[in-house]
């Protein structure tokens, strides 16, 4: 067994024979499958091993698994629980009347459980072929949808037990328990988000329809709709309660929005998950934010060095106002944070004001915003401005109470730190004054306007280079003495064949200089503000945008989306 397993890894290019012998060694001793051994120590590459070993075991080795598109006869011949259990995926029906035989994937073909199950529980012959790991589980999941193997238990009523749905323990938030505990609307649950954990999404939306339950994850800022079991609009009402109970939410109320926080344990790390549900005429919907506890810090931003230069020295300017601009969801709740980290030291006491707070930051006072019983921005401001801080963060500034006490703050000695929602930094300054701020204030007040946006990352196992001319570099606006090439998205397995993986942000850095104050004072219009900027070293977002293609990190395309409404972008 060792050697037949050796020899396809030698072809496959192992370039560690002994190490590869060690871990079958280990696998044998454990009793543990030698296949899963070996792909999870990383030992081999994935691909090329399994199709030399199919080769030498006489199997069809499948290098694309197309979706049918009506797939019931698959999931009719191989139910979802003997399928996701043993990690099989039906492929094909061939064959006619008495002849039909189907067509069945493994990528270990020596799990002699599951070739014996699915010869004693399957009506059809087999044909056994193999396929990749990776490849396979992603199809079973659009096969059968996530949790399917949980959801045909419950459905038969051997496991739907209300008491344990209606638990409210904290090991019940641990959602990586091992996949053999008893099925229930638990596990249900807990696969759902564990399935969004594993995809790095950021949002999970369960939404019901008509005739269905919806679920939605976003992934990289796209909301992706994932298969779901057939007929899972029998568990709406009880997948819901479970989260609602996981939120300590009121289940009994259904007719109005409640707001709710779960903490799960999921691999040793702690998952901040923020809960809204919303009334609809289908039913509530809810949506769940997906928060790691991660660690912030400056560098993790990757900021160009003609912006970070100057972040940095606006981190040391003893007082002002930095105010970060851009609509929901673009990432300036992580810049806030990296910039406290960033200053957050013994020396300096800082305190935050936020709704709600989305990250604990060691060492920093932060301060959840709590308006039914009057705890309101304005309110907490006047508190802690009396409790001698060095540094104030204010998650938003939304109304003129909010602006008038942070500029006061600024005017008497502290750095300020908010948001603003504009569509870019020059609008930073006419939200202010539409609010009902004096010029003269906020040119004595804000020290600079930061406005970005997130695009998306390409996947950096996948990317092509991709040729563009100097008149096409001309037409766009991309300086042709930036060095690089652009390049294009692909799709692989490793980014679900959409050839991003992950975000990052793009910004511009509108600095308060004396000049620029004079302008702001005097309500300058403006086009005459806009060309002090350029003076003052402005750089617009879409000229910052083109850094990070010529880089290879993101493409024209993700730059032109998320700054298609820039005035002059391309100067």
């Amino acid at each position: 067994m060792t050697q037949l397993l050796i020899e396809p890894a030698r072809r496959a290019g192992c370039e560690d024979i002994q190490a590869l012998a060690e871990v079958l060694k280990s696998a044998a001793q454990r009793q543990r499958s030698p296949i899963d051994e070996v792909l999870d120590a990383g030992v081999v590459d994935e691909e090329p091993y399994l199709r030399e070993l199919a080769h030498d075991l006489g199997m069809e080795w499948l290098a694309s698994i197309p979706m049918p598109e009506v797939p019931l006869p698959l999931r009719e011949a191989c139910g979802p629980r003997i399928a996701l259990r043993h990690r099989l995926l039906p492929v094909a029906i061939t064959g006619e009347g008495d002849k039909k035989r189907l067509q069945l994937a493994t990528f270990d073909p020596f799990n002699l459980v599951a070739r014996q199950a699915a010869a004693q529980e399957l009506a059809l012959p087999i044909d056994w072929c193999m396929a990749s790991r990776k490849r396979l589980h992603e199809a079973l999941r659009r096969l059968y949808g996530v949790g399917a193997d949980t959801f045909e238990q419950i459905l038969e009523g051997r496991d739907f037990d209300y008491d344990h749905l209606e638990s409210g323990e904290d090991e019940a938030n641990v959602i990586d328990q091992d996949d053999d505990e008893e099925a229930s609307v638990v596990k249900f649950v807990n696969q759902i988000i564990r399935e969004a954990l594993d995809q790095r999404a950021t949002d999970i939306h369960v939404e019901p329809l008509s005739t269905n339950l919806r679920i939605r994850y976003r992934i990289d800022g796209r909301l992706i709709e994932i298969a779901v079991p057939e007929n899972i609009k029998a568990l709406q009402s009880s997948v819901i309660a479970r989260l609602k109970i996981m939120a300590r939410l009121d289940i009994a109320e259904r007719r109005i929005p409640q707001d709710g926080r779960i903490n799960l344990q999921f691999e040793g790390q702690t998952i901040d998950v923020r809960v809204a549900t919303v009334p609809t005429v289908e039913g509530e919907s809810v949506s769940l934010r997906l928060l790691n506890q991660e660690r912030f810090n400056l560098a993790k931003l990757q900021m160009e060095p003609f912006v970070q230069r100057k972040i940095e020295a606006l981190l040391h300017l003893p007082n002002g106002i930095i105010l970060i601009t851009g609509p929901t969801g673009s990432g300036k709740s992580t810049s806030l944070y990296s910039f406290l980290s960033e200053v957050n030291s013994p020396e300096r006491r800082i305190v935050t004001v936020e709704d709600p707070v989305e990250n604990k930051l060691t060492g920093v006072m932060q301060i959840a915003v709590k308006a039914e019983i009057g705890l309101t921005f304005a309110t907490a401001l006047r508190s802690i401005l009396r409790a001698d801080p060095n540094i104030v963060m204010i998650g938003e500034i939304r109304d003129l109470e909010t602006a008038e006490i942070a500029i006061r703050a600024s005017l008497t000695g502290h750095l300020v730190f908010s948001t603003l929602h504009t569509n870019d930094a020059m609008g930073g300054i006419s939200r202010l004054v539409d609010m009902g701020v004096e010029p003269f204030l906020v040119s004595a007040a804000v020290r600079a306007f930061l406005a970005q946006r997130l695009v998306r990352r390409l996947c950096p196992h996948c990317k092509t280079p991709r040729e563009i001319s100097n008149q096409d570099k001309i037409d766009l606006g991309i300086p042709l003495e930036l060095p690089g090439i652009p390049y294009a998205p692909t799709g692989c397995d490793r980014c679900r064949n959409t050839g991003f993986s992950g975000r990052l942000a793009i910004y511009e850095v509108i600095l308060v200089t004396p000049a620029m104050q004079e302008l702001v004072a005097h309500s300058a219009p403006a086009p005459k503000i806009r060309e002090q900027a350029f003076r003052d070293g402005y750089v617009p977002m879409r000229n910052y945008g083109w850094h990070k293609v010529m880089q290879g990190t993101t493409t024209i395309e993700e730059v032109i989306t998320v700054t298609s409404s820039d005035i002059g972008g391309g100067d």
